[in-house]
């Protein structure tokens, strides 16, 4: 039996903020998320010897692959939106990194957020739910560091072995024709779309998930809860429908709060599962 339930492949970063400097990334929310849940969740990320990836995950199965610097993004908000800036990229995360007993989990989650996450991992994992969130792969970075979008190449690839794929309509600058193209060739894809919900692709048909009105603190990590979220129900489900309704809920709790402390709470986990009557 394998000890993990919920294997999360991608980089725990450092990002700057005018606060100082805070954990970011996928595997991050998403794994904090797992937890939450109550799985067993093993996280293969690499950083740099100044960034210790352990306190954001407390409670996970941590493979940390050593690297000469860590991923470190910067966020600027301005009235058009925001920019991002990278300043360094750990390790590229290779499935010859995968330990043998981890490779039969429930869920194995895809979350790269510098390309650093090989596409070939989605082949790794024997029986398991294979989810995807491809924002990383769908941007890159001039000699700056500034952030610009670049087309998805694995796409076309990674698209008909993936179970679920989650991205936000930001990822995609709002080019519903490429989510309508990618949708044919996936059976479950969701476009997360704030505080207006998300559109649950299912064999390329569209189905409008509402969302739940909260009171917005911070919208940071909400799509990677909300996948996580997602992957799990839909495992514990096989139904896409409910998956996307519950996740939505979960994912609307997390921008009540900063940064990761609004990853759920155990607690509110089982709270809501209450609610939502299962």
């Amino acid at each position: 039996m394998s000890p993990v339930d919920y294997v999360i492949i991608g980089h725990v970063s450092r990002d700057r903020t005018p606060a100082g400097p805070m954990f970011g990334g996928t595997a991050a929310y998403a794994g904090r998320t797992a937890l939450a849940h109550g799985w067993r969740v093993g996280v293969i990320t690499s950083t740099g010897p100044d960034w210790d990836p352990r306190p954001a995950l407390d409670g996970a199965y941590l493979l940390n692959l050593p690297a000469e610097r860590t991923t470190e993004f910067e966020n600027v908000y301005t009235p058009e939106g925001r920019r991002q800036r990278v300043h360094g990229v750990a390790e590229r995360l290779l499935p010859a990194a995968i330990p043998l007993e981890w490779r039969r989990p429930r869920v194995v989650h895809l979350g790269p957020i510098a390309g650093e996450v090989d596409p070939s991992l989605l082949e790794a994992f024997e029986g398991a739910l294979r989810g995807v969130t491809p924002q990383g792969w769908m941007r890159a970075w001039d000699a700056q560091g500034q952030v610009y979008p670049q087309p998805w190449r694995e796409a076309e690839w990674i698209l008909p072995r993936a179970d679920a794929v989650v991205f936000s309509e930001e990822d995609i600058q709002g080019d519903w024709e490429t989510a309508r193209r990618w949708a044919r060739q996936t059976r479950i894809l969701v476009v997360t779309q704030a505080a207006r919900g998300a559109t649950l692709f299912l064999d390329g048909i569209p189905h409008s998930i509402p969302a739940y009105p909260v009171e917005e603190v911070d919208p940071t990590g909400a799509g990677d809860v909300f996948a996580a979220a997602f992957f799990i129900r839909l495992w514990e489900t096989r139904d896409p429908l409910a998956a996307a309704r519950y996740a939505a809920r979960v994912a609307a709790l997390s921008v009540t709060r900063p940064g990761l402390e609004g990853t759920p709470r155990p607690e509110e986990i089982a709270a809501i599962r209450r609610e939502m009557a299962f």
